[in-house]
């Protein structure tokens, strides 16, 4: 190891600096000693926290009206209430194509159906026709409409069966 030289030695503490690369001893590979060894690991023992206390929220007070709320206005027909004109349609006319099936389902959903349902949604396609194909797709899943038939609606022996 080379030697420390002193550097500064007016009013201010002294720092000792290496020969060899002129920076801190302090900062210095050359001059900063082996690092100790690691100690041995030893199992630690977990002590149980104190439990924290609860966060202070703003608590909200209920409004005192006596009225009742009215419920929402509906935006748009859901999905659901297609199925019982579906399976009442399927058990009237039988095996029908899509566009058999998007006809006949307008005529008799003619009161139900929103002005927002008749809107094309961002994808073009009219948003009920949207909501009709879920609906399909949730009764193939329910074992309702024969699935191995694209394009094809009609339903299985199960799906007659059911009342609506």
């Amino acid at each position: 190891m080379g030697e420390a030289k002193r550097v500064g030695n007016v009013g201010a503490v002294a720092e000792d600096y290496c020969d060899l690369c002129d920076l801190p001893l302090s900062t210095c590979i050359h001059g900063m000693p082996a690092p100790p060894p690691a100690p041995a690991a030893t199992p630690s023992v977990r002590t149980p926290r104190a439990p924290r206390a609860p966060r202070a929220t703003a608590t909200r007070k209920p409004s005192v009206t006596t009225s009742t709320k009215p419920s929402p206005v509906r935006k748009r027909t859901e999905q659901e209430a297609f199925r019982p004109f579906i399976v009442q349609l399927l058990k009237d006319e039988g095996r029908l194509e899509h566009a058999e099936v998007m006809e006949l389902l307008e005529e008799r959903m003619a009161e139900v159906l929103l002005d927002r349902d008749r809107q094309k949604a961002p994808t073009g396609e009219v948003r009920w026709h949207t909501a009709a194909r879920a609906e399909r797709k949730a009764m193939i899943d329910e074992g309702l409409i024969v699935p191995a038939q694209p394009g094809v609606w009609q339903l299985t022996e199960r799906g007659k069966l059911v009342a609506y």
